[in-house]
Parts: C-alpha cells; structure tokens; sequence
C-alpha cells in the first residue's frame, strides 16, 4: 500500500484498522473518524462495535477484515493477545506488504522486537506506540505516545498518531514498550508511597488538601500527588480508567526487562511484592487506584 502518510506531503488519508475498541481504544477510534480517516474497528464487544459504527467509524467482525488497511492500530491486553492477532492466519493473509501496524497496547519490548522482525519477512513494518494519559487522556487526545520504530516509518505514521496526543520518539521498535513499563514501574512506586504518607499524615491528623498543596510546591511532588490522590482518590471515586493488574503487568515487564541488561530492580520487585498482595484481595476490575483504599484497610487504626 502507498497511501500511508508522509511527512513530506499530506497525500490521501490512510485507511486504519483498529483491532480493540475497549476503554482507550473505543475514543481513540473515534478521533480518527472525527479526524477524517476511514476506520475499520474490531473487538468482540458487540456494544463497542456499535459506538463506533454510531460515531462514523466501520464495525467488522474479524481482526483479519480490520487488518485491510494502510496503518493497522492494537490496543490489547498484553504480548500474548498481540501476538495471536499478528499469527492469526487471516490477519497474515491481509496485511499488505508496505502496511504498519502500529502496537499501541503496553506489551513486552524483547518480544516485540521479534514480532517486528517477523512481520519484516512480509514486508510489513511495526512500531510500537504505547501511551500513558488514561481514558481522560483518550477522550480528549492529550496522550503522551512512546514510539519506537525506524525514523521512516514513524514518519509515516505519525500524522495519525499526532490526532491522539503527543508522540515522543524514544528509539528503534521495543522502546516506546520499554519507556511505558519503566514508567509505569515509578508511577506505582509513587502511588504506593505518596498514599502511605497521605494515610499516615491524616490519622496524625493533617488536612489532605493542605499536605498535597506542600507536597505540590516541594520534593514530593509527582503525577500521584498532582491527579491521582486529587482527583480519584481523595474524592472517593477510584476511576481513573486503569486497571490494578494492568498497572501491575507494566510492573513485572519493567523489572524483567531491568534484569535482562543485569540491573537489580531491589525497589521495584518490592513494589511489585506489594502491589500483589493487593491485586490478590482486590477485584479483578479494580482500578489501580484501590491500592490506597487497600493500604489503608490493611493498616488498623490504632487505639485511642
């Protein structure tokens, strides 16, 4: 296919197939039909099949009818699923040689490497684009977007991914995944922390909104003290749009991915330790939020 954009001249505007229509991938598809592009969406909920058809978009039933198209877009759970959409017989049968797909799920930069170099054999090009921002980032196409790819083919893609936020090159394919992890490794660490101080400094007896204003304007400051504790978690809602196991997937991918270049991830195993143990007495579904209500529930209150 050749009417992939380009960075040298706009061309016609590239068919995108979008293969996961769940809490990011259904308003990211959505900007793109708003955007003007053709969007071949797929996910085996009927309910996101239908938003997107009622936005514009078209709703096909397979990942192999997805994938007939000039960029092709994956926001899945993890490595394993994006592995068995790419060796989906009817998915390899589509892909067309000079396509990209874009791999914008938080999957495993080592294996993602070898997915490249396998869909290279065809002539088909990946890069990787996770992104951090969560659905208020989906939403509102303010995503941060970690991209890794050959400088050409990011070229080519990245008008699209400009419509979804702010693409960031971060080096050959696998590095936009390896930057995810590791960033979600510090972002979970934080959380931990800033909510074991929140949760220490209110039974103390300190007013939440005047330690998270110091906070702000000090050291401590991080994305958990400036929105999550202020916005999903002191509020009671614990809605974030981003799941616990999720957070802790990232996790586990940021310390394997430390160990295989002979770093001792000593502070993040513990912090995957921790957030275990939470993930194990917490609901599936529960956002990853629920770690300070969690750490609070399993720190009593001392007698008066």
């Amino acid at each position: 296919m050749s009417d992939v954009a380009s960075s040298d001249s706009p061309g016609p505007m590239p068919t995108i197939g979008f293969i996961g229509l769940g809490k990011m991938g259904s308003p990211m598809a959505r900007l793109l039909v708003a955007a003007g592009h053709r969007v071949l969406g797929f996910d085996l909920s009927e309910e996101a099949l239908t938003q997107l058809a009622e936005a514009g978009g078209t709703a096909v039933h397979s990942a192999g009818e997805a994938a007939v198209a000039d960029v092709v877009i994956l926001m899945l759970p993890d490595s394993n699923v994006v592995t068995a959409v790419l060796r989906d017989a009817d998915v390899v049968s589509a892909l067309a040689p000079d396509s990209v797909v874009v791999d914008m799920s938080s999957s495993e930069p080592l294996r993602t490497r070898e997915l490249a170099t396998e869909l290279a054999e065809r002539g088909v090009r990946l890069v990787d684009a996770p992104v951090s921002g969560g659905v208020r980032g989906a939403e509102a196409g303010k995503l941060t977007i970690m991209v890794g790819g050959d400088g050409e083919t990011v070229d080519r893609v990245e008008p699209v991914l400009a419509l979804l936020g702010r693409p960031v090159r971060c080096g050959d394919v696998g590095a936009g995944h390896a930057v995810k992890a590791l960033n979600n490794l510090m972002s979970a660490t934080h959380l931990w922390v800033t909510s074991e101080a929140m949760i220490a400094g209110e039974r103390f007896g300190l007013d939440p909104e005047v330690m998270l204003s110091v906070f702000n304007g000090s050291s401590g400051r991080s994305g958990s003290t400036e929105n999550k504790w202020p916005n999903f978690i002191l509020p009671g809602g614990y809605d974030s749009g981003f799941g616990l196991r999720l957070m802790l997937k990232d996790m586990r991918i940021a310390t394997d991915l430390a160990r295989a270049v002979n770093v001792e991830p000593a502070l993040g195993d513990g912090a995957v330790e921790l957030w275990s143990r939470a993930a194990e007495d917490l609901e599936p579904a529960a956002d990853h939020t629920e770690v300070a209500r969690w750490i609070a529930s399993a720190s009593p209150t001392p007698d008066n």
